[in-house]
């Protein structure tokens, strides 16, 4: 598991060049034959991918400006003398810095491209736009508005654009035909390189299992486009939000603010808007994880008003409907799904991914707690069709999690991550001094049949690497591995374990 973010590169943040290709060769090597990714969307304000200016879109940042050095787009003399970027590790990424100098060469890339791009490569942009003209459009337009109101969020725009008034749109873009240009370029600049990526992978035996969001961001392209599929006032603020009550990760649960869809609505199009989203994602990505699972049969539902998660409800899902008008979209076949369904998990929420065969996530640390739930995360407890990691995006790092370095950013006490230690060593009949590895051993010995190995724990990384705190509003999504850790030794041990347990073979439908 990694973030194309977190790939090595000489400008500050991960992206789809060199270092990518490279990673997959790492993969095929060691004998790894799945990659998974977080989402890949434009990240707005906090850098979350999972907070995205679209559910369609791709984010800009993660194109590669080599290879547009490649295409003729842009100069190699633009690359010559970027910003002194610092290196990663140990510095995570200046997302300030890394968007002014991209967006910058982005922007001369355009320009570079109206002047004089070769006619082949006009068709292959305008054959783009013809295909992603259902999205592209009402994204382009969205992020060039947005753009024009100093970034501030589609509620506190003008009026009629906010409302999306006919003539006041029709107007806008009239007058604003570069700058909507541009972001359609961008998108096609992604697009293209991501397919070339996956398809790479894809001839390496490695097949990409990408992420899909549950809810979307209130201040993103999907909602301002579609506002009667969600919860808004007329003014387009949320009336409910999205979030869960108190658990391990936090004592007043996650206010995550999202928009709580309008299921009612959507049922009546035969959820024609998630049936397109899904149908989307799956043509980037050959598996899907479907994030909040348990979001489809109950979800947690706030007043906007509140400042925590405390004071919600559960409220209904689309449940078995939805996945039957999802099964028939996809001409009745098995479903490429992975349901993340940890958390505070019902059993209407089992039999819910059961009743469509989806497998299910568990992770090993949560299963040495003294949670109720804490049993079923344990190898024995275990079924065929499951997915294991040792931990999540969400957790601490194997290493932070074992010696409590990260004890801080979770509700866990002292007393709790000391017997969870203990608990774990007395189950793996170890002393502990490589406990990633013990982790990894663990995962890839078990029944499941898919194990996932986040990066940082391959590599036997502290709390320093990890990459999101739940809850907190800032210092996440920074991490960045250095091309140099992926040393031999790394990939012998990889290679060797994965071999001895069987698992240098795809078995996720």
């Amino acid at each position: 598991m990694l973030h194309p973010t977190s790939l090595p590169g000489r400008f500050g943040i991960g992206d789809l060049g060199a270092s990518a290709y490279e990673f997959v060769n790492f993969l095929e090597e060691t004998g790894q034959s799945l990659w998974q990714i977080l989402p890949l969307g434009p990240t707005g304000y906090g850098d979350s991918p999972y907070s995205c200016l679209s559910a369609f879109a791709g984010n800009p940042l993660l194109i590669n400006l080599e290879a547009l050095v490649d295409d003729g787009a842009l100069n190699q003399s633009d690359l010559d003398n970027p910003p002194e970027f610092q290196p990663s590790p140990p510095s995570p990424i200046d997302y300030g810095r890394v968007i002014e100098f991209k967006s910058a060469m982005l922007k001369k890339a355009h320009a570079n491209f109206i002047e004089r791009a070769s006619d082949q490569a006009k068709d292959e942009y305008l054959a783009f736009i013809g295909q992603a003209d259902w999205w592209l459009e009402d994204y382009a337009t969205y992020r060039a508005i947005k753009d024009a109101h100093e970034g501030r969020e589609w509620t506190k725009w003008d009026p009629y654009l906010r409302d999306r008034e006919d003539k006041a749109m029709h107007f806008f873009r009239e007058n604003h035909t570069v700058e909507v240009s541009a972001q359609k370029f961008y998108q096609f600049l992604f697009f293209k390189q991501w397919l070339n990526l996956a398809h790479y992978a894809n001839e390496h035996g490695v097949r990409i299992i990408g992420d899909a969001p549950i809810f979307v961001a209130h201040d993103s392209a999907d909602v301002w486009a579609n506002r009667h599929l969600f919860h808004l006032n007329d003014e387009g603020f949320p009336a409910l939000v999205a979030g869960v009550p108190p658990d391990y990760f936090s004592q007043t649960g996650q206010l995550w603010g999202n928009p709580i869809y309008r299921w009612d609505v959507m049922k009546e199009s035969g959820y024609r808007w998630w049936i397109e989203r899904l149908r989307h994602a799956l043509s980037t990505v050959d598996v899907l994880r479907l994030d909040h699972f348990r979001g489809f049969e109950k979800y947690w539902a706030v007043p906007a008003v509140e400042t925590t998660a405390v004071n919600g409800w559960w409220e209904e899902g689309p449940g078995a409907n939805f996945f039957e008008q999802v099964k028939k979209a996809f001409d009745g076949g098995d479903l490429p799904i992975v349901a993340e369904d940890l958390g505070y998990i019902t059993h209407e929420v089992i039999a819910l991914r059961d009743q469509f065969e989806l497998p299910g996530m568990q992770v090993l640390q949560f299963a040495f707690g003294t949670d109720p739930q804490a049993d079923a995360y344990k190898p024995y407890n275990y079924v065929k069709n499951s997915v294991v990691y040792t931990g999540t995006h969400d957790n601490d790092t194997t290493v932070g999690w074992f010696t409590g370095e990260g004890a801080g950013m979770t509700t866990r006490s002292h007393d709790e991550v000391t017997g969870e230690r203990d608990l774990a060593l007395k189950y793996l009949g170890t002393d502990g001094h490589e406990i990633n590895w013990d982790f990894i051993r663990l995962a890839l010995s078990s029944v499941a049949d898919t194990a996932i190995i986040p990066l940082q724990d391959v590599l036997g990384l502290g709390s320093e690497a990890r990459m999101n705190v739940p809850a907190r509003e800032s210092g996440n999504w920074g991490w960045r591995y250095a091309a140099d850790q992926l040393t031999p030794e790394v990939r012998r041990r990889l290679a060797e374990i994965t071999e001895v347990y069987g698992r240098n073979r795809a078995r996720l439908k």
